[in-house]
């Protein structure tokens, strides 16, 4: 087998690995991890994962830091994109209780980021690549 055979069979397998943990995360992790934060709203998950609600309509559980009356969450996916544009309408639940905001995306201020990201994600290897950074969104809480 040449060389070119070989890559080719390995960025295969490699496509396969990744299509594979993208549909446990999706159709398996994900629900599971809903259920548990519905089921158990003062668990200890709930502590560090909430339920947001998009625009779109999606539901997802993901990672948080609540200060106050914002909410930071590192998007390692590509759901950002539905907050964008900023001012968007989301809703955060949070150990049971449900809380209506807005969301955006924070792209110019890496000072901000670097310092909420040393707080949500404190554990967070420092050799990651600037590339592999999740972005940060905001969600400022209503009143």
């Amino acid at each position: 087998m040449s060389a070119l055979q070989w890559l080719a069979v390995v960025a295969g397998v490699c496509a396969l690995a990744f299509l594979g943990l993208l549909a446990y995360a999706l159709l398996i992790g994900n629900p599971r991890v809903v259920r548990e934060l519905q089921h158990d709203p003062q668990g200890e998950r709930s502590g560090i994962v909430m339920l947001l609600g998009l625009p779109n309509g999606r539901t997802l559980p993901v990672n948080y830091r609540r200060e106050g009356s914002q909410v930071f969450v590192g998007a390692d996916g590509p759901w950002w994109r539905a907050v964008r544009d900023g001012n968007a309408p989301v809703t955060v639940t949070i150990r049971g209780e449900t809380l209506s905001g807005r969301a955006r995306v924070v792209f110019d201020d890496p000072d901000c980021k670097r310092s909420v990201f040393e707080r949500l994600r404190p554990d967070a290897p420092g050799w990651l690549p600037a590339w592999m950074d999740a972005h940060l969104v905001v969600i400022d809480l209503d009143e």
